[in-house]
């Protein structure tokens, strides 16, 4: 199997390289959307082989508003340390580096001013992003691993506990404060329910957990706001996403054209790890079968 991803990298580099040929460790020039990756069908497929998604561990690749920067964490090998890594468009060019060394899960608020890092956060300033800061009261006790916002400044995080269980919260944004968190419904909160994204108009909640049914280790799941302000039954997203492995860490790209998600690609360990997208059409298909 391994033969196969690396033999798809190969190829995909060839198509990058534009107008002369480099050495056998260069970079290859990417250019266009998505980082010139061909898109996706209903079938997932791995975003970036070889540039992106390698035989390590990456997880959690979320573009920004405007579709020019994407970010991931990867482990390092220099450092055996995780890290943030940056792609970013100049002049339709994607140029990488390293961000900063992991701090939190990164995802975006839909304006793009906003990096949400878990309970803590950086803003966007006219030199580049700002130092990272605490979210403060009454994020800043919990053991948060990943933090979505809403459009309207609502807050969905996940509490990670010791015992490997977690439970999806919200808080609102009330009187020019964070309110409590408040738990989401039994329909959501198995017991074991990870990593929201939360829609921009919170019309749809996508997270990852173990559930009966599923198909193995973790599946994705979509629950729909419905018209009273509650939330629909979870729906689990099917056997094209979900696999006897592990599946989480879903996002939706600000554009609403992709889903992007992580797949064990070693089930008895988590050594390889990719990044892989799909066609986000489902989304509405779902919501009509609820």
């Amino acid at each position: 199997m391994h033969r196969i991803y690396r033999s798809a990298a190969i190829a995909l580099l060839a198509i990058f390289i534009v107008g002369k040929s480099y050495a056998e460790n260069a970079s290859p020039v990417l250019t266009g959307p998505y980082l010139g990756q061909n898109p996706p069908g209903s079938t997932p497929e791995i975003f970036a082989p070889g540039i992106v998604s390698t035989e390590g561990w990456e997880v959690s690749g979320v573009f920004t508003p405007e579709l020019k920067e994407f970010y991931f964490i990867r482990d390092s090998k220099e450092s055996k340390k995780q890290e943030i890594v940056v792609f970013k468009s100049i002049n339709n060019q994607w140029h990488q580096t390293v961000f900063s060394p992991r701090v939190g899960t990164p995802l975006f608020s839909p304006d793009g001013n906003i990096m949400l890092l878990g309970k803590r956060y950086r803003e966007r300033t006219e030199q580049g992003w700002s130092d990272v800061k605490s979210l403060g009261a009454p994020f800043d006790s919990l053991p948060i691993m990943r933090l979505s916002a809403s459009a309207k400044g609502t807050y969905y995080f996940d509490e990670f506990k010791r015992d490997f269980t977690g439970d999806i919260r919200y808080s609102r944004w009330v009187d020019g404060k964070y309110e409590e968190p408040k738990l989401l419904g039994g329909e959501i909160n198995s017991g074991k329910s990870f990593h929201p994204f939360i829609a921009a108009d919170e019309s749809y909640l996508i997270f990852d957990g173990e559930r009966d049914g599923g198909y193995g280790d973790s599946d994705l799941y979509i629950s729909y706001r419905q018209q009273d302000g509650s939330w629909g039954k979870v729906i689990n997203l099917g056997d094209k996403i979900n696999t006897a492995g592990w599946e989480a860490v879903a996002s939706v790209t600000p554009d609403g054209k992709y889903l992007f998600f992580n797949r064990n690609m070693t089930p008895d360990n988590h050594d390889n790890v990719d990044i892989f997208w799909v066609d986000a059409q489902f989304i509405e298909t779902l919501k009509h079968k609820q």
